[in-house]
């Protein structure tokens, strides 16, 4: 095993991006891109400036992003949105875009065409910067079909960090002016409404005030999604949708964000290393991690996924229908796996018959929890979850909601009805970009956090995590057969990164127990031919299981994040880099010090470890010796570091 210095391992690093290694494609070629995230990589964006603000605009999306005095941001984002009447958004196309750009100011027009299905709407957007600061951003469109629609507008989003649980002032059009916090926990319901206006702080002596025009908005906790924002949007949900458009109809709405008082000096630009370092006193139990089960699993794959432990094996079973298949070769992977079942049982109102035929048929089988849920409530009531503690035997028995958080936090149990409480969570509620799905990380952990304050003690199952969602909840129909419902970032390195940022929050959050994705296939750690980047995250936690997890922060945490387990004497660090650029980053854990080995999964050694997982993890790794070491991870890389 060679020794490498510090150095050469930043050189090194550095240096092998810009050029193809051998075999590989190269900068640019769509393999490549494959590679790194699954498709085309998206045109890069538009950097503006407005006096003392800057905003980047992605051209692919009609998406203004990041507007920032200095390194502070002021809004996250804003976009126009159309969304069906089963509320999925149909995408604009978007052409024609026009720039006139200067040093502090600038004017940017462009045409969005959003057609899908019997939906065609089409519109002009203009964005303006200013030299004071002022950013203003208009619409104005017609529909070319007539269809229905649950919303059709802008959107509106306040950053986290530099808002949750900060004060706020707005004005409305029923209640005048009115005065209240960004919530700190996620809160349930639209924490203000018929908004004309709202002002917040932005640093000192520095305020931001947006208003809104053409229609009525409110804001809603979009951390409910686990988006990584607050978001105000018309129309309200209040009034009955979907609502019929005309054709020829036509809709002109316009945001505009205007700064009061003098910045201060700002720095406007950031470290060039990102640092990540422990947090003093963050530290929990990692959380057994398993997976779900998905059906014509070969031996080979089920041998592949065995080395990477799961801990569980969730399935799904609907006791009014025929299961028993599912559940005997459920039954039976699970035996070959090691693991129990974590079995997810849909009842009806015939729900006591079902429950006790499914006692009969699982007498004997190991399982770690009954999840119950009723077909037709979207969060599980006390009837049914106190009818399934009287009848199964042998595991905790819990509920909650198969769909998103939202479901449990507006319909919250009490926490003596349930033995576990359980939610799924997908990045893809609203937005589909990569760098919404990061954003999209953070706020995991918040949902645990909120149902901690109702449910107490009562542990807590995340169950599944998937990249995309499994069904529309608004859509009957695709409970059963959802055709959006697989991601082909799943086997690309983002799929693998982003997981260890999703393992990183619920972790460090202190959850009970995390499901991950499904066995196999293009929702699965692996299929028939290779086993997926997220696969080697998986199996990389999963050997510490039972460790403790140590809160670690990162100066650019849609950067890098970075997860630290400890046990047995032994540290382990996961690292990931959440974009599409190189970046530099140093580590700061005592616990590092010394003498450590590294192992990396990025374009380069992609081919190995999907092709032969096994030797990718048996290769020995580059050894280094330092208190503070210090790397350059690929675009969507992953390291990790043994010490």
């Amino acid at each position: 095993m060679r020794t490498l210095r510090r150095r050469e391992i930043l050189a090194g690093a550095a240096s092998i991006f810009f050029r193809p290694a051998l075999g590989q494609v190269g900068d640019g070629d769509s393999g490549r891109a494959l590679v790194l995230r699954g498709g085309p990589l998206a045109a890069p964006a538009i950097e503006l400036r407005a006096g003392p603000v800057t905003l980047e605009f992605e051209p692919g999306l009609a998406f203004v992003r990041y507007i920032r005095l200095g390194e502070v941001e002021i809004l996250r984002g804003i976009y126009a949105a159309v969304r069906d009447r089963t509320w999925l958004t149909v995408l604009p196309k978007v052409t024609n875009i026009v720039r006139e750009v200067r040093e502090r100011s600038f004017r940017l027009g462009f045409d969005a065409d959003c057609q899908e299905g019997d939906i065609h709407f089409f519109w002009r957007g203009e964005i303006t910067g200013e030299e004071n600061g002022t950013v203003r951003f208009t619409m104005d469109g017609a529909a070319k079909t007539a269809f229905q629609k649950n919303r059709i507008g802008f959107c509106v989003l306040h950053p986290l960090e530099e808002c949750a649980g900060k004060p706020y002032r707005a004005e409305t059009s029923t209640d005048g002016k009115v005065e209240g916090n960004f919530p700190l926990l996620i809160s349930p319901h639209q924490p203000v409404k018929n908004l004309k206006s709202i002002t917040h702080n932005v640093s000192p002596g520095v305020e931001a005030e947006v208003q809104f025009e053409g229609d009525l908005f409110e804001m809603e906790d979009h951390r409910n999604w686990t988006d990584g924002n607050y978001k105000t949007y018309c129309t309200p949900l209040g009034l009955p949708f979907p609502v019929d458009v005309k054709r020829g109809a036509q809709i002109r709405q316009s945001i505009t964000m205007r700064l009061s008082g003098t910045p201060a000096a700002v720095r406007a630009s950031r470290a060039p290393e990102v640092l990540i370092e422990t947090v003093q006193g963050g530290v929990r139990k990692l959380p057994p991690i398993g997976v779900g089960w998905a059906p014509s699993a070969t031996a080979g794959e089920i041998a592949r996924l065995k080395a990477a432990k799961p801990a569980h094996l969730r399935v799904d079973l609907r006791l009014s229908r025929d299961y028993g298949s599912t559940l005997m070769q459920a039954t039976k992977d699970a035996a070959t796996l090691g693991v129990p079942l974590e079995a997810a049982l849909f009842v009806t109102d015939d729900a006591e018959r079902q429950l006790r035929e499914l006692a009969s048929r699982t007498k004997g089988t190991s399982v770690a929890r009954w999840l119950v849920f009723h077909e037709d409530e979207p969060s599980t009531p006390q009837k049914w979850l106190t009818l399934a503690r009287g009848i199964l035997k042998g595991a905790p028995v819990g509920g909650g909601t198969n769909a998103y958080f939202t479901e449990l936090n507006r319909t919250r149990p009490e926490s003596s009805w349930l033995d576990v409480a359980s939610y799924s969570i997908n990045p893809q509620v609203h937005a589909f970009d990569d760098r919404s799905l990061v954003e999209n990380l953070e706020p995991q952990s918040a949902t645990v956090a909120t149902a901690r304050s109702f449910l107490g003690k009562t542990p807590v199952a995340i169950t599944p995590v998937t990249l995309r969602p499994r069904f529309n909840p608004n859509d009957p129909a695709t409970i059963d057969n959802n055709p959006r419902k697989y991601d082909p970032r799943q086997p690309s390195l983002f799929g693998g990164a982003w997981t260890a940022g999703s393992v990183k929050y619920l972790s460090e959050s202190g959850a009970d127990s995390l499901t991950y994705f499904e066995m196999r296939g293009p929702g699965g750690w692996l299929d028939a031919a290779r086993a997926f980047p997220l696969y080697h995250v998986l199996a990389d936690v999963n050997e510490f299981a039972g460790a403790d997890v140590h809160a670690l922060s990162s100066t650019d945490p849609l950067s890098v994040v970075a997860l630290m387990l400890r046990k047995g004497g032994r540290t382990r660090v996961i690292a990931a880099n959440l974009t599409l650029a190189p970046v530099a980053m140093r580590f700061r854990i005592p616990e590092l010090a010394g003498k450590m080995s590294i192992w990396r999964l990025d374009e380069h050694s992609y081919a190995m470890a999907t092709t032969d997982p096994g030797r990718f993890r048996a290769a020995p790794g580059a050894t280094l010796e330092t208190s503070e070491p210090s790397f350059v991870l690929l675009p969507y890389g992953v390291m990790r570091l043994d010490s």
